[in-house]
């Protein structure tokens, strides 16, 4: 086993001489393996424990095991005890969940603080198999069936080339002792139940499903390979700037999967997926949202924002000396004296007020509903919101609108138009100069 060990790792890069490897070792048979192949092939290690107390004190037990296991491999030995529960029920998680969060995160302090290069886990071939019936029932899409990957950023599996039957022979040839988790025998988690029903199962119709499988699973990677490639093509006419084109998507071929691998890096599940692709020829204006992100439908795109990143009522202060502000954005201001040689830009994103009509501070403020202006060259008042009707503003543009104000009155719609009074004109002595260096308010 130590060869098939060494060819593992030196096959799938995995290390290379002088890394330094911190294995995450629970005290069950796997991980006692997966730190005995590293002992014996020469591959410096040390040694990461976790203690998420909710078996008492089996999991006490453990930590000591973990411990004297260092000790006699005179490695380096960190441990920490978690307050799953808490965690869990603050952040409205599973257990399991919380706890795999917990320990990935405290594994890469302790790898980026002591220098290590790589996290190594002890998953091996049939924790390959059991993920894969995992994500086939959560529903996971293509992505989720390539099995575990041996390597993916900082975190090497250098045990997925062995079987339960192999890591089995090895301890007992070993004599190697290890700690019982006794949680593996309850059928009310997902693995177990798999693990301990469902695989076994599969099993009595067919004795080699295991390795059947395990093929299948080599052959669904390449597959995807190929998957990824189309979307990747589909992605570079239809997805820019967070904003999905109606018409490129409808052109693809597969439209409906494109669409559902877009809005998955958007954590957009599967059934609103298809409620999005069934709206693409509805009406604007409507929503759909995911845990993190927030989708618009508009006449022509499908637009993503982040859910934090709604209409906000900060009110930003303008002196009558600011010559800059970088909050809401960058603005540049300054003051024209000579208004017979001064020519008015056409730009909206630079403003030309007259600066005798400005009542300081000025603020910045976003539009709210009510908010009127006289939109230059008109001697009316328009609301807003019918100002942005006819400018075709998308939910996302209008929410991100800002405004400069003067005392009551909106002076400037920034990006898009000054008001009428504010203008300037043969009696303007000063002319106040807003000009707009972020583009994207």
């Amino acid at each position: 086993m130590i060869e098939e060990f060494k060819n593992f790792v030196s096959k799938n890069a995995l290390l290379k001489k002088g890394d330094k490897i911190l294995i995450t070792v629970s005290g069950g048979r796997d991980s006692v393996v997966l730190c005995e192949l590293f002992y014996k092939a020469k591959f410096p290690f040390a040694i990461a424990h976790c203690n998420f107390q909710l078996r008492g004190k089996e999991a006490n037990d453990d930590e000591v095991f973990v411990k004297k296991m260092a000790s006699r491999y005179k490695v380096d030995f960190f441990s920490k005890r978690f307050q799953t529960q808490v965690f869990a029920e603050k952040n409205k998680l599973s257990v399991q969940e919380a706890a795999r969060i917990l320990r990935y995160k405290w594994f890469e302090e302790i790898r980026s603080k002591n220098g290590f290069d790589f996290i190594a886990t002890a998953h091996h071939k049939d924790d390959e198999l059991e993920t894969f019936f995992i994500n086939l029932i959560r529903g996971t899409g293509i992505a989720g069936l390539h099995g575990i990957l041996a390597k993916r950023g900082r975190i090497i599996r250098p045990l997925l080339f062995a079987g339960r039957a192999e890591i089995d022979a090895f301890v007992k040839k070993n004599k190697l002792h290890f700690r019982e988790d006794s949680s593996n025998a309850s059928d009310k988690y997902l693995r177990n139940n798999i693990r301990n029903n469902i695989l076994p199962l599969f099993e009595k119709i067919n004795p080699s499903f295991r390795n059947t499988l395990s093929g299948e699973i080599k052959r669904l990677s390449e597959v995807e390979k190929v998957y990824n490639h189309f979307i990747e093509s589909n992605l570079k006419h239809i997805l820019k700037n967070n904003s999905i084109s109606i018409f490129a998507l409808k052109k693809s071929k597969f439209a409906e999967v494109v669409l559902y691998e877009i809005l998955k890096k958007y954590q957009f599940n599967s059934d609103v997926a298809q409620e999005v692709f069934g709206s693409l020829d509805s009406e604007s204006g409507k929503q759909f949202f995911s845990v993190t992100h927030r989708l618009v439908k508009d006449r022509q795109r499908l637009i993503i924002t982040k859910r934090n990143s709604a209409k906000t009522k900060s009110v930003f202060s303008v002196s009558q000396n600011a010559k800059r502000l970088v909050v809401p954005f960058k603005i540049e201001l300054s003051k024209v004296d000579n208004y017979d040689s001064f020519k008015i830009p056409k730009n909206n994103w630079i403003a030309c007020l007259d600066f005798e009509k400005l009542k300081f501070p000025l603020q910045i403020r976003k539009w709210e509903e009510g908010d009127f202006f006289y939109p230059l060259g008109m001697k009316k008042k328009k609301k807003l919101s019918d100002f942005f009707i006819d400018l075709k503003l998308s939910i996302p543009e209008k929410e991100n609108t800002w405004l400069l104000c003067s005392g009551g009155d909106i002076v400037y719609v920034l990006g898009k138009r000054i008001d009428e009074r504010y203008k300037v004109g043969k009696e303007t002595k000063t002319i106040y100069l807003v000009r707009c260096i972020d583009k994207n308010v």
